[in-house]
């Protein structure tokens, strides 16, 4: 018999809050994350705007000597994992049987970015010891487990922006399976670099335009590209067995997961949206329900011409009758492998609070995409669903169900 799941914890530091108080308060808001970029000197640069993360001070989490050789996304995920586990006594657990996922797109770029100017500049001495740790992707995910002393499976997943939502899944099925009973999972991105937003920039990706509340809106028809945002969630999912044992908080169910690969381009979407529809298909499938069940979709919703009509006709293909849909992305920017585990905290606060989250700041909907939800709506939710698409073709969904006893 397969094993239940359940979300015992959650953290993120994202551009709206980095505590999950601060993060429904910006919802409700429609408080909007994004502002001129502030980490490097965009005078050279078109793209002008990004999602930062705001007033968070490392020292609060970290001593200065036990962070200095960490790259910013290594230190973000290892922030939100020690918010997400403050309340749990790890000395009660089975530590064999605990483990560690988390994703990235990018990793340590930045590191990979100075590492490089030091060989240029200085010569191959002067290239830091610390270079390839701190640049290599797994390195969050192995940090997460020292800190935690977990000797469970210790894993990153890499799929592009899909990661976090795949980092998440696999640890549903691990846990289901009865392979392990306690998974830190989700992402962790710090790509509001130069190098980073050079390589977006180059291929179009992002918006270049200069008003905040005009550059990420996900279907709209004037939308021009996504907008980079940074940040970790860390969700703590466990076997309900184990949760119930030592009275855990629950969030919400973990009921299905789903994936697919478009195998169409490498950067570019299949536009039929049929593949992606298919592994929408799968998670209603795995959760045992019909897309009639589904009561909100937290979808993708990147701000690009291409993401948002693909997207849109994938769901289409799945949910013949209007669904509540909307994209978070329009208050966070896009944090990349990081994206789609701070959408699935979004999806379960959206479900504990009996309220779907709009799609802000879209004043022109496209009429060739899925009507979006562009105000508050009070609404019970059961069945919540999250997509993830990412380069590559990588498509990833999630069902979370609310939490009933």
């Amino acid at each position: 018999m397969k094993r239940r799941v359940v979300i015992t914890a959650m953290a993120a530091l994202s551009p709206i809050g980095n505590d999950l108080a601060s993060i429904w308060k910006s919802i409700l808001a429609g408080k909007c994350g994004i502002d001129k970029i502030t980490k490097f000197d965009t005078s050279d640069f078109k793209v002008k705007l990004a999602a930062e993360l705001k007033d968070l001070n490392y020292q609060d989490y970290f001593e200065r000597k036990q962070i200095r050789n960490d790259d910013f996304y290594t230190l973000y995920a290892r922030i939100a994992s020690k918010i997400a586990m403050k309340d749990i006594d790890t000395t009660c657990l089975n530590k064999d049987r605990c483990g560690v996922i988390i994703a990235s797109g990018i990793g340590g770029i930045q590191s990979i970015a100075d590492n490089d100017k030091t060989l240029l500049e200085r010569g191959n001495r002067k290239v830091s010891p610390y270079f390839i740790p701190k640049s290599l992707i797994n390195t969050a995910a192995s940090s997460v487990a020292i800190d935690l002393d977990f000797h469970g499976c210790t894993e990153a997943i890499v799929t592009a922006c899909a990661a976090s939502s795949n980092a998440i899944g696999e640890s549903f099925r691990k846990i289901k399976d009865g392979y392990q009973d306690l998974i830190v999972t989700g992402g962790s991105e710090a790509s509001i670099t130069p190098l980073a937003i050079a390589g977006f920039q180059a291929m179009k990706a992002l918006h270049t335009n200069d008003d905040p509340q005009r550059a990420s809106i996900p279907f709209d028809k004037n939308r021009s590209g996504f907008v980079m945002g940074e940040g970790s969630a860390i969700l703590v999912l466990e076997e309900l067995g184990h949760a119930l044992k030592r009275k855990a908080k629950i969030y919400g169910e973990i009921v299905g997961y789903g994936t697919s690969s478009d195998a169409y381009h490498i950067t570019s979407p299949l536009l039929d949206g049929s593949i992606v529809a298919k592994a929408m298909e799968k998670a209603i499938d795995e959760a045992n329900i019909t897309s009639k069940e589904i009561d909100y979709l937290n979808v993708h919703g990147t701000s690009t011409k291409l993401n948002d009509l693909t997207e849109s006709n994938a769901i289409k293909n799945v949910f013949k009758d209007e669904i509540d849909i909307s994209s978070t992305k329009s208050y966070t920017g896009h944090l990349l492998g990081a994206s789609g585990a701070l959408e699935v905290i979004i999806s379960a606060l959206a479900i504990n609070n009996s309220m779907v989250p709009p799609t802000i700041n879209l004043l022109e909907p496209d009429s060739n995409c899925y009507p979006n939800v562009t105000q508050l709506k009070k609404k019970n939710l059961k069945y919540v669903m999250s997509n993830s698409l990412g380069f590559g073709g990588h498509n990833a969904s999630l069902i979370i169900k609310k939490w009933e006893d």
